[in-house]
């Protein structure tokens, strides 16, 4: 660890917090069908064989038309996360109050667009806690879980691995996160392996996990 304070908590978006079970993602990967089907012409089986494909390859389902389709990103952002939030997602008063109570800087990474994300966090009521939104434009497109977001999310925060914690849904994600030294906190995903990762059922179960490792390695720091 090299005796380095914790700085930074990033989180990732969707699936993380904020449920699964809500619904939000299924409905974004219906949209991420319907943009293969209607904007490529593809069918629908061509369009969800594709997709696995490029989510093994390249990480993403973008990624992969940026490659091989040259697609617009900045259009299939758009058209992916035209969706209604207000009927999948509400103000989350529990989750305001427990990232008050976290004296880290927070940070949301995500693939998705910056715009969506405002919207997430403007939703769940807990959009004042992120001054900083890495999303997959600022980070040139590049995209979870290739190694070099990661390494542009630390040259953007000034920081060192070891100086965060990072919070995401799928252990894949967070791999490379811990690669760099992070700190890697796994919410309601099935970790299969034995790894060096903390695993928590919900995002409010993170706060006693942060508070302990804030003790021990910032001594008794409040912001």
């Amino acid at each position: 660890m090299g005796g380095l304070r914790l700085r930074y908590l990033i989180l990732d978006l969707d699936d993380t917090l904020y449920p699964r079970r809500s619904g939000l993602m299924d409905l974004i990967s219906m949209r991420i069908g319907q943009y293969m089907t209607e904007r490529l012409g593809l069918s629908p089986d061509h369009a969800e064989a594709l997709r696995r494909e490029y989510y093994a390859r390249y990480g993403t389902t973008m990624r992969g038309l940026m490659e091989e389709y040259r697609i617009d990103p900045e259009d299939y952002l758009a058209y992916v996360h035209d969706v209604p939030l207000d009927a999948y997602l509400q103000p989350n008063p529990a989750l305001d109050q427990m990232l008050s109570r976290i004296p880290l800087t927070k940070v949301i990474f995500t693939n998705a667009s910056e715009e969506h994300a405002r919207r997430v966090l403007e939703r769940l009521g807990v959009a004042s806690h992120f001054p900083i939104i890495l999303d997959v434009r600022r980070l040139e497109y590049s995209n979870k879980p290739d190694p070099e977001a990661y390494r542009r999310i630390l040259r953007h925060l000034n920081a060192q691995g070891p100086e965060c914690i990072f919070v995401d849904d799928s252990t894949r994600n967070l791999r490379p996160a811990r690669a760099l030294g992070m700190i890697t906190i796994l919410v309601d995903g099935d970790s299969e392996e034995d790894e060096e990762v903390f695993s928590v059922p919900d995002i409010l179960a993170i706060e006693p996990l942060i508070q302990r490792l804030l003790s021990e390695r910032n001594g008794d720091l409040r912001d």
